[in-house]
């Protein structure tokens, strides 16, 4: 990494707080440029509390952009942080709106041009790429990255149509705790505790809305572009990385926009920027990337941007199965179109007799973080304990060259049912001469969505049909002598939650089942892409004090051999403990668990605690939140209960439970 101290323009910043039609205000942080002159503004724009959560990460980018000549604003989303106004759902119609009201202030500002870009990664690429679709005149371009167009589909509530249990119930219970948090007294006053408990009469958890919409009804048609993609009038840096979940929407991006004003970007790396170093590596200058992105499209620079492939993508070399890598070997690869002749799809058919599928209900236990963020424990280990769950079918590789394959799989399956209802999950992986199993991707259907995510249509039972779905995106490269696995499974707990007589699983039949894989030949555009070394701003100076405690396991299975139990347990290790140079000391722990029986669809159950302190010594600040969630499933709903708990020091300002039943229409 180098961090750069030496820019064209010298910078200042200062917070100020951005006027809404309705009277509200929104804090923001203003990097800009000391010159005369008007710039270009660049927007990111989120919740996720601009004066403690996300400064470190704020620190590494917005100064850098000021400093080449940008106004670059750090927004909190309506109720969150330091702004103004109650908390609502993720990407409502209400923060699109102030959204838009933001880049038309900025636009209007003395200081800017005129013309406004966004950017976020996650939450703040989601509602760039939401708000482009809106259209606001002065927004020009946008990178978004590790976001999504399909909110039903591709994020983290369903997959396939069944109910993401994994991070369904791990986001609602992290939002649960994050909008729970109280603004600092540092930037909003003696008023924060007015504020604070005025946001949490108004909180309300988002599992209730998530799990009250088991289809792709019109509340997941708000907000995923792919439903109206000539809408999007921004130019468009679509980026995300082959170990995050989100990677189909760059494809699909590049498929879908026009040409003229996309370019996609695909690396391998897990839930975060591009340049932060965190594995799996390599990381590129991406600051430097965007920088060459906003340049052409606010300033009118004729640098060569647009003249990049449409694509660019990682293909990974077959490496072993591992939890974290630090680099990956692979290349870089371009395709001047999408999708591209360069890839041609070719079935492998299965052989055999038919075989009947019943996993056991822990099967999935092996999946890996469903968001990897580059801890050591993210990524899934070696699959063959979880093949052993499986129905698997192998194709050898040639013993001359790879196999190489970017895009996504799919599979045709002839399935035959005894009960209305089933999930099946197929995992692509790569077997080596030594028998290790690599995850390579994967993809999940629930039955009951077979003929569209819209609906719930009960399987015919004793009947066979055929089902197709398609699997994750990737770019992979199967080398010679290995063997290409599909395994297929009836089960994948905790990233899928079962339904009542999945148990019993399928019978699938061979004659009529295949998997298509997308091969690609060398291409023109391969070689030559070559990006710079990452760079960034000075660092924050946040201090990570140690602790005398002994650290959890970030992932921990624990089987109960007497009561057929598995529990694995998470620490999904967002921050922790830290101390930052104005004096905040913000405390930080999480555990999700994850509790099935190996027969038993309705013992499914997840739980989930949340503590946060912030505390200022200098101001006798001290202020905590406490959270818990659960949810648990019986045969016609599923059943949360979720608490919060606030204090002002020791004194509770604020209690409250919440108890629901929701009724299992589909998922």
């Amino acid at each position: 990494m180098i961090i750069r101290t030496d820019f064209p323009y010298g910078t200042t910043h200062e917070d100020v707080r951005i006027p809404l039609p309705d009277g509200v205000e929104l804090y923001a942080r203003i990097w800009r440029p000391v010159t005369d002159e008007p710039v270009p503004a660049l927007l990111e724009y989120l919740p996720y509390r601009l004066t403690d959560w996300t400064a470190p990460r704020d620190r590494q980018r917005h100064p850098w952009y000021a400093g080449h000549g940008y106004a670059s604003v750090r927004v909190d989303v309506r109720g969150h942080g330091c702004s103004g106004g109650l908390p609502g759902d993720e990407y409502d119609a209400r923060e699109l709106a102030d959204g838009v009201a933001v880049v038309e202030w900025l636009a209007a500002q003395p200081w800017c041009t005129g013309s406004v870009g966004m950017f976020g990664i996650s939450w703040g690429g989601f509602n760039s790429l939401q708000i482009a679709a809106l259209a606001p005149e002065p927004l020009k371009a946008v990178v978004t990255v590790c976001s999504t167009d399909d909110r039903y589909d591709n994020d983290v509530h369903y997959m396939g149509g069944s109910v993401l249990a994994v991070d369904m119930h791990a986001w609602a219970a992290t939002m649960l705790a994050f909008t729970s948090r109280p603004p600092d007294p540092q930037f909003v006053g003696d008023d924060w505790r007015r504020q604070w408990l005025e946001r949490l009469e108004a909180v309300e958890p988002l599992i209730h809305t998530w799990l009250s919409h088991q289809t792709r009804d019109a509340y997941w048609r708000h907000g995923s572009v792919c439903e109206d993609y000539p809408a999007v009038g921004a130019a468009v840096l679509a980026v995300g990385g082959w170990h995050d979940p989100y990677r189909d929407t760059v494809l699909r991006l590049v498929e879908h926009l026009p040409s003229a004003r996309v370019r996609g970007l695909i690396g391998p790396w897990s839930h975060q920027y591009p340049d932060r170093g965190l594995p799996p590596g390599p990381a590129i200058g991406f600051l430097q990337e965007t920088l060459r992105w906003w340049d052409h499209w606010l300033k009118g620079a004729d640098n060569g941007v647009m003249e990049e492939p449409l694509l660019r993508s990682w293909i990974s070399d077959s490496h072993p199965p591992a939890t974290v890598y630090e680099e990956l070997p692979g290349r870089w690869i371009g395709e001047k179109s999408w999708p591209s002749a360069s890839v041609i799809p070719v079935p492998y058919v299965f052989q055999g007799a038919p075989v009947e599928v019943a996993s056991p209900q822990h099967t999935g236990l092996d999946a890996g973080r469903f968001f990897p963020f580059g801890n050591d424990a993210d990524l899934p280990p070696d699959q063959r304990e979880e093949d052993a769950k499986s129905a698997c079918f192998e194709f050898p590789v040639g013993r001359e060259e790879p196999l190489e394959i970017l895009g996504r799989p799919s599979v045709t399956l002839r399935l035959r049912l005894d009960v209305p209802y089933g999930q099946v999950v197929a995992r692509l992986c790569d077997v080596a001469p030594d028998g290790s199993s690599t995850l390579v991707t994967r993809g999940a259907l629930n039955l009951s969505a077979r003929r569209g995510r819209d609906r719930a249509l009960p399987w015919p039972v004793g009947a066979y049909e055929d089902v197709s779905f398609e699997l994750n995106g990737i770019g992979h490269a199967f080398a010679p002598g290995h063997r290409i696995r599909l395994a297929v499974s009836s089960a994948y707990w905790p990233w899928i939650w079962p339904r009542a007589g999945s148990e019993a699983g399928w019978t699938l039949d061979p004659a009529g089942s295949a998997l298509t894989l997308p091969v690609r030949a060398g291409s023109a555009a391969d070689g030559g892409i070559v990006f710079e070394a990452p760079e960034q701003a000075e660092p924050l100076g946040v201090v990570f004090p140690g602790t005398l405690d002994e650290p959890r396991p970030e992932r921990l299975v624990v089987r109960d051999v007497a009561r057929g139990t598995w529990r694995l347990e998470v620490d999904p290790r967002y921050g922790g403990t830290r101390v930052y140079p104005d004096g905040l000391e913000y405390e930080e722990d999480a555990q999700e668990v994850y509790e099935i029986q190996d027969a038993d669809a309705l013992s499914a159950r997840t739980r989930s605690r949340w503590r946060i302190r912030l505390h200022r010594p200098e101001l006798g600040w001290d202020a905590r939140v406490e959270t818990r969630s659960e949810i648990r499933c019986d045969e016609g709903g599923f059943l949360t209960s979720n608490e919060v708990v606030c204090r002002e020091g020791d004194e509770v300002v604020f209690h409250r439970t919440w108890e629901r039943r929701l009724p299992r229409a589909a998922g």
